[in-house]
């Protein structure tokens, strides 16, 4: 892999907490994902299942996990099997884990080759009353295509009808959203990527410059720091483009005097970052960017003194209206009497800013978790509240990525360049003969 060896006892240490929370005589599978077909004998490039990475640290298609902490078999309470290598498998897709690699890469003792499988599967039934299968449970998002999960569950339900099926998403969904000293110590590797990146794109955005070329120079930073790539498709929004929230053309020219929405962020050993700037195409906000900038800058930070215990998404989002609200008053998109006549169910505001403050963050950029369920230590969310005007071809959106302690929030990005003067000054020294 690109990315360094992870301790493996951090899927150790998942496996057992998952375990734990099985009912007794319980057996649960993990599938990896498909190779995806891109078109005539590609490929698409291959993501690990965020699930089966996270209790097994196997980033290899064809694989499979069985966890059976009851099983009277010692050797079937965790196996791990994969596909076998050869000498022409070597030669044509590269190297595979052999079962020592795959041992030292998850921890898991028993290791054997896909073949295996339906053997396995008969004998370990047999001891089993629950069967705890993994489905994708992400309330928005419903795919077409059939997941090798999927599948796998429809075959295994047709020939062993009796038993008693359960969910793992619900458990699976309860632990990733706390995460472990070694997860955060990923998130910051990629958002150290990302900072690269970004303080790459200041010095060298000037006018005439595609979007394009910005999303090259970001990629060419993520490589050359092991990344394993971006960890969602990047937003390099300039001018008006800036108010379609998940613009990904990335194709036109950036013009002086207009902005840049950038929205982007490194995936490191498949552990996110997700970062927004906003940033002037000539080095230099004018006075209404800058007062527009500045607003959103100052909902952010009231943001994030929000993000403690026992707060939650829906909470924030309700908190952070008010205070948008009142900047925009400020700003003079509407008054403070136009928001005595407005229709509750459709505020102001919301035309001005029509998405939530926040995401739940980890091996998903928009990681599992409900809006409703109440921040604790350890979870890692974003805050990104923004302010989108066309009519002034304006779209500010400023995105940190935040850990919940004990102590308060801590901001993780609180390094990279935000504040205008900061931005305007790496800027500067790079193209100031270029302003127009």
């Amino acid at each position: 892999m690109r990315y360094s060896q992870i301790d493996n006892k951090l899927f150790i240490q998942n496996r057992k907490r998952f375990t734990e929370q099985l009912k007794p005589k319980s057996l649960a599978f993990f599938n990896s994902n498909d190779e995806m077909p891109r078109n005539g004998d590609q490929n698409f490039s291959f993501r690990q299942n965020s699930d089966f990475f996270y209790l097994s640290g196997i980033d290899q298609e064809k694989s499979v996990l069985i966890i059976f902490p009851d099983c009277p078999v010692e050797k079937f309470r965790e196996v791990l099997l994969l596909r076998e290598t050869s000498e022409t498998i070597a030669i044509w897709e590269g190297h595979k884990y052999t079962k020592n690699e795959a041992t030292s890469t998850s921890g898991i003792k028993t290791v054997m080759w896909l073949d295996s499988l339906d053997a396995v599967i008969a004998e370990v039934m047999v001891h089993a009353e629950n069967v705890y299968l993994n489905t994708t449970e992400q309330l928005k998002f419903i795919p077409e295509v059939i997941s090798r999960d999927n599948r796998f569950t429809s075959d295994l339900k047709n020939k062993y009808p009796a038993h008693n099926y359960q969910r793992s998403a619900p458990i699976l969904t309860d632990l990733r959203l706390i995460k472990s000293d070694i997860e955060i110590s990923l998130m910051n590797e990629a958002i150290n990527i990302t900072e690269k990146a970004f303080r790459r794109v200041l010095k060298f955005v000037k006018p005439t410059v595609k979007e394009y070329e910005i999303q090259a120079e970001i990629e060419h930073e993520f490589i050359l720091n092991r990344a394993n790539g971006h960890a969602y498709h990047p937003i390099i929004a300039s001018g008006n483009n800036a108010n379609c929230l998940h613009y990904n053309e990335n194709n036109d020219e950036c013009k002086s005097g207009d902005l840049i929405l950038l929205d982007f962020g490194a995936e490191y050993a498949n552990y996110c970052a997700d970062l927004s700037r906003t940033i002037p195409v000539n080095g230099k906000y004018s006075p209404r960017q800058k007062k527009v900038y500045n607003a959103v800058l100052k909902v952010q930070k009231a943001a994030i003194k929000l993000m403690v215990s026992g707060n939650t998404i829906d909470k924030l989002n309700v908190e952070v209206a008010k205070i948008m609200e009142k900047e925009m008053i400020k700003l003079g998109l509407f008054t403070k009497e136009d928001t005595n006549k407005q229709n509750a169910e459709k505020p102001f505001w919301a035309k001005y800013y029509p998405h939530g403050t926040s995401h739940f963050m980890g091996l998903d950029v928009h990681d599992v978790g409900s809006k409703q369920v109440e921040f604790k230590p350890g979870m890692v969310l974003s805050c990104e509240p923004g302010i989108y005007i066309p009519d002034e071809n304006l779209g500010i959106r400023i995105e940190n990525d935040i850990l919940i302690t004990e102590n308060g929030p801590v901001d993780l990005m609180a390094d990279i360049p935000v504040e205008v003067e900061e931005i305007e000054g790496i800027m500067e020294g790079e193209f100031e003969n270029l302003r127009i």
